[in-house]
């Protein structure tokens, strides 16, 4: 073999390697060029789950924080929230009578007739779910009649009080101000709150609607019975100190959404101190000290003494029965004796009709009776309500009042704005 020929074949075969060994090594380099992006996705995909994981477990550390702080019991005050309430309203009446003396003003105040502007905004606090705080701010304009302040007076703290829900058949309030027995009873039936025009057909038993200052009381429910009792401490005027009064209720209910309640309230005063120990302290004691009392009684004045003795301790009873005959219509009457004296007695029959979206009625009969063929007072009232919206209500009404030798007849009208 001629051995240049040879030198020439062994200088193509290494050409041929040669260019065979770029083009491999130039193919290799541009599929690793075309899977960078699908290798850099790949990538950022892991470190973002990455990422997400981390938050994810700073997140359920946040919540176990969160729920270990809301489940402690460090603080018994611990607020949930806090709701407002709000309600204006104004009533007028046009008496239909020429002259309005002495006695026809007190026929009229004997009757539940509050005219004028009133105002109200209830603070309501939340405490471990089941508690609950209030607080009462009233303004109200003066009656006219009795005090020529027109403009009324300004917003102020009129209640506060405090319900403790122990359980669900036992539950405590105290009330430091503002106290009243319908604060302690249970309210059978909240429908005919504030619907009348009149005490007589808004609220029941006058005993319920007494300011009694301050007050601590305790409820208790059992299948279709509740019990509820409470003790009230007012400070009288003048001479005397204060007067203690035990309220009890009991509620039974019926069959056909009928409800039997029973009232009942007593009064003993109490002398007042020479020394007084300041706010929200009262002394009381279950043994008389008639050596204490007696050295009380020579340095005061006989004056003093007297007006004690004359004040003997007096009581009410009440019973009501109350009855839904649909969802709308409902019946109500109540019965108020003072003293266990027949002679004394109040009364009330009221039915009302209040519909959702139609225009309501009510009418309503009460009075006081003294002795079997005494009527000392008679009243009648007939209203209608309409419901302007959610917020605004209008109720026209017409009430005849028969008190003593006194006939009043009289046009009402009461506006009502809820906030």
């Amino acid at each position: 073999m001629d051995p240049v020929a040879s030198i020439v074949d062994k200088l193509k075969s290494f050409a041929k390697s040669g260019e065979d060994f770029v083009t491999g090594f130039s193919r290799r380099r541009q599929n690793k060029f075309r899977q960078s992006p699908i290798e850099i996705l790949k990538r950022l995909q892991r470190e973002a789950f990455a990422d997400l994981m981390k938050l994810r477990d700073r997140q359920d550390k946040v919540e176990r924080m969160l729920t270990i702080a809301r489940t402690s019991k460090g603080s018994p005050f611990q607020e949930d929230s806090t709701y407002v309430r709000g309600e204006v309203d104004v009533m007028g009446t046009l008496f239909l009578i020429d002259y309005l003396d002495r006695d026809s003003v007190d026929a009229i105040k004997r009757a539940g007739i509050r005219t004028g502007i009133n105002a109200r905004i209830t603070l309501e606090t939340k405490f471990r779910e089941k508690d609950v705080l209030e607080a009462d701010f009233i303004a109200n304009q003066s009656d006219v009649i009795d005090s020529s302040n027109f403009l009324g007076s300004a917003l102020s703290l009129a209640k506060v009080s405090y319900t403790a829900n122990i359980t669900d058949w036992c539950s405590i309030i105290a009330i430091p101000m503002g106290a009243r027995c319908g604060d302690m009873s249970i309210l059978t039936d909240s429908s005919f709150q504030e619907k009348g025009l009149t005490d007589y057909s808004s609220f029941g038993p006058p005993l319920l609607h007494q300011d009694h200052g301050r007050a601590i009381g305790l409820t208790v429910k059992k299948s279709n019975v509740v019990g509820s009792l409470a003790q009230f401490v007012v400070d009288l005027p003048g001479s005397f100190g204060h007067c203690f009064s035990t309220f009890g209720q009991i509620v039974y209910q019926l069959p056909r959404s009928t409800k039997l309640s029973l009232f009942g309230l007593h009064h003993v005063p109490r002398p007042r101190q020479q020394a007084n120990p300041g706010s929200l302290a009262i002394p009381f004691s279950i043994w008389r000290h008639h050596q204490r009392y007696e050295e009380s009684t020579v340095t005061s004045s006989p004056t003093s003494t007297s007006h004690f003795e004359d004040l003997p301790s007096v009581g009410s009873v009440a019973v009501m029965l109350e009855s839904e005959l649909d969802e709308s219509t409902r019946v109500r009457g109540w019965l108020q004796m003072r003293n266990s004296n027949p002679r004394n007695l109040q009364w009330s029959v009221s039915m009302s009709d209040f519909p959702e979206d139609e225009i309501g009625w009510g009418l309503s009969l009460g009075g006081i009776i003294q002795g079997p063929k005494s009527w000392d007072h008679f009243q009648v009232e007939a209203f209608l309500k309409y419901n302007v919206g959610n917020k605004l209500s209008l109720q026209p009404a017409f009430v005849y009042l028969m008190d003593r030798n006194n006939q009043i007849p009289g046009l009402m009208l009461r506006s009502t704005w809820s906030l």
